[in-house]
């Protein structure tokens, strides 16, 4: 087993932002509440001259520079470095992780997919003479319970980790999609690497934890589930599908992480409610498992899948052009996404989304 350094004693609200005027990515850490960035390279170059800056260049580089860098930064939070401060609304945020090495989303939340099955074969059902003997049918035959594999272990399906947005981007509708969904869920970033990581040591392994809004086009994922095809295809996998943010939170700040509320409002309604204390598969479960035979990487994000009632699907409601998608998760924050058409499919008749 490899093992690469230590993260104890470090409490920071990490970010990635722009200047006005500048698409260049620079670090910082939250402060005021979140009112206020701190540049953390402008900082150390005002607090330290001489010293060598490069762990500050991206959020990747930082997690690299391991534990050394992490104290700085913390300690570049609390320095008189007023010219490095500036106001959260004066910078636009991008993800906290914009390139993360891997991006895997795990099903955690088995409720999740139950309720799910529930609803896609109560649609089915409803399509035959007798709904109900229907649906009784299909849940004798055990096709709305989870399959035993994913009770025993956690399944994941490989996210594409160049199609990142963050807190400050428009999801796009992808063309041909009709059924726009959320899904709330959290999401763990390693610091460390490491293989064949026992749980009980793999809390060392984690970096911090940030919100994650795994946007579906669901009735392209419905094809794909009936081909055969699983659930990671067209359906998750477009530019705007995977949203981060507004910041990763280190994981020494987050007393409970497996006891934390999980809301999901659109355009102010609430629609989801959850706690992470429903995850049936933990992270230090996830990295166990997936550490088997491979060498997880520090900077690598992992996804939870989503909590349960945590997506329009589970209620038979869907997104529409111009929703506001605010993913709250205590101690985290507050992840908003507004999803829009392109101007080029908002100008067609709207498509029938019955």
């Amino acid at each position: 087993m490899t093992d690469t350094g230590s993260f104890g004693g470090i409490t920071l609200r990490l970010v990635t932002f722009s200047n006005p005027g500048q698409t260049a990515q620079r670090v910082g850490a939250f402060i005021d509440n979140d009112t206020n960035i701190v540049d953390l390279a402008a900082a150390a170059v005002l607090a330290t001259p001489s010293g060598d800056m490069s762990a500050f260049a991206s959020m990747l580089a930082l997690i690299d520079a391991g534990p050394a860098a992490l104290d700085l930064a913390r300690k570049l939070c609390t320095t008189d470095v007023e010219e490095a401060v500036i106001a959260r609304s004066a910078v636009r945020l991008a993800a906290p992780l914009p390139n993360p090495r891997r991006l895997r989303d795990c099903a955690c939340f088995l409720q999740h997919l139950r309720n799910a099955r529930e609803i896609r074969h109560t649609r089915l059902a409803a399509r035959e003479a007798d709904p109900e003997a229907a649906l009784e049918r299909y849940r004798a035959a055990g096709a709305l319970d989870v399959p035993p594999e994913w009770v025993a272990a956690p399944v994941y399906l490989n996210s594409n980790h160049l199609s990142i947005i963050g807190p400050e981007d428009d999801a796009v509708w992808p063309h041909g999609a009709r059924r726009m969904d959320y899904e709330l869920e959290w999401a763990m970033v390693t610091g460390r690497s490491g293989t064949d990581i026992p749980a009980a040591n793999a809390a060392d392994h984690i970096f911090g934890y940030t919100i994650f809004n795994d946007i579906s086009a669901r009735d392209i994922q419905a094809i794909e589930i009936r081909s055969g095809a699983g659930m990671g295809g067209p359906g998750k996998d477009f530019d705007a599908g995977n949203v981060f943010g507004p910041c990763i939170v280190t994981a020494d700040e987050v007393s409970d992480p497996y006891n934390l509320n999980m809301r999901a409002r659109i355009n102010g309604e609430e629609w989801s409610r959850g706690n992470t204390s429903m995850m049936d598969h933990r992270f230090d479960g996830v990295l166990a498992h997936l550490s088997h035979n491979q060498t997880i990487h520090a900077g690598e994000v992992f996804g939870s899948g989503t909590v349960p009632s945590g997506c329009g699907l589970e209620h038979n409601r869907y997104l529409e052009d111009g929703d506001v998608i605010e993913l709250d998760v205590e101690s985290l924050g507050v992840l908003t996404t507004r999803i829009v058409k392109p101007a080029d499919w908002r100008d067609r008749e709207s498509p029938d989304k019955n």
